[in-house]
């Protein structure tokens, strides 16, 4: 009966991801069959740990995601966990061989955000290598099912990926980010007197990162290249979107993707897959 423990932590996972997240849940769906739960597993615990950080002000977080850290250890050195998150992660890393320095790199970037609220150049690389690219990296293990050389080869690419994806989180929950959390990751800004130069000097870091994914995209195996191609293409509209905006906009809003432009985004992803043109 242990696959049933498993099916139903999987699912734990599965609905964690289709909660939070909609754009990531549909671009996942778009994956082969075989790939779809280990990335399910891997955002539901990337998820719970930035839940923590982010919103338990009410709570001890620093204790909170210290045992969280200590927990997801444990549960991949032995192989279960009654946590059904950890337990479902704990099988895809397991499964992948997934590194584990991956995993501490993401959770000292989570208790960066614990403790820090201005950043340098130094620490500002450090927490998106921890917070973004290394979950690139995690995805990449699976969707190469244990070729080293490709993933050696890639490694680039999915970590410009993750980057430029957390660079536009960044830009798009500026207000939130400022406002609430006292938080200001772009180094040496300071966004009560944001200028278009800055903008536009961040667009043009991000824009280097999406370039540098699309070439690694292109590469990826058939099973996962059309759904990693679609989330890209989200956040890429997204982007383009913050592009076109004034920076006082931004700091007063959150910049969203309408559903029904998603849709259109899907639709033509998909004929330029068939016509193989991506």
């Amino acid at each position: 009966m242990m696959h049933v423990f498993h099916e139903v932590s999987q699912l734990c996972s599965r609905n964690t991801t289709e909660r939070y997240s909609t754009s990531f849940s549909s671009a996942i769906r778009l994956l082969h069959q075989d790939l779809r739960q280990p990335i399910y597993n891997i955002y539901g615990l990337v998820r719970f740990a930035d839940e923590i950080v982010d919103t338990f002000h009410e709570h001890d977080k620093a204790t909170l995601i210290k045992d969280f850290r200590q927990q997801t250890f444990e549960a991949i050195e032995r192989g279960i966990s009654l946590n059904p998150i950890l337990h479902s992660f704990q099988l895809t890393v397991n499964q992948y061989a997934i590194d584990h320095e991956l995993i501490h790199a993401f959770f000292n970037s989570m208790e960066m955000d614990l403790e820090r609220t201005q950043y340098n150049h130094k620490t500002y690389n450090d927490y998106i290598y921890g917070s973004a690219e290394v979950v690139g990296l995690m995805c990449l293990y699976v969707f190469l099912e244990g070729d080293k050389v490709q993933y050696e080869k890639l490694k680039p690419s999915a970590r410009s990926l993750g980057a430029a994806f957390q660079k536009v989180n960044f830009l798009r929950d500026v207000k939130a980010d400022y406002n609430q959390l006292d938080r200001t990751y772009f180094p040496g800004l300071d966004f009560s007197n944001f200028t278009e130069r800055q903008k536009r000097e961040i667009e043009e870091d991000i824009q280097k990162d999406f370039d540098d994914a699309y070439e690694g995209i292109m590469q990826l195996p058939s099973k996962a290249r059309f759904g990693v191609y679609v989330a890209y293409k989200y956040y890429l509209s997204l982007f383009r979107k913050i592009k076109r905006l004034q920076p006082a906009t931004i700091m007063h809003e959150r910049v969203r993707i309408p559903d029904y432009h998603k849709v259109m985004i899907l639709l033509r992803a998909g004929v330029r897959n068939q016509l193989n043109i991506m």
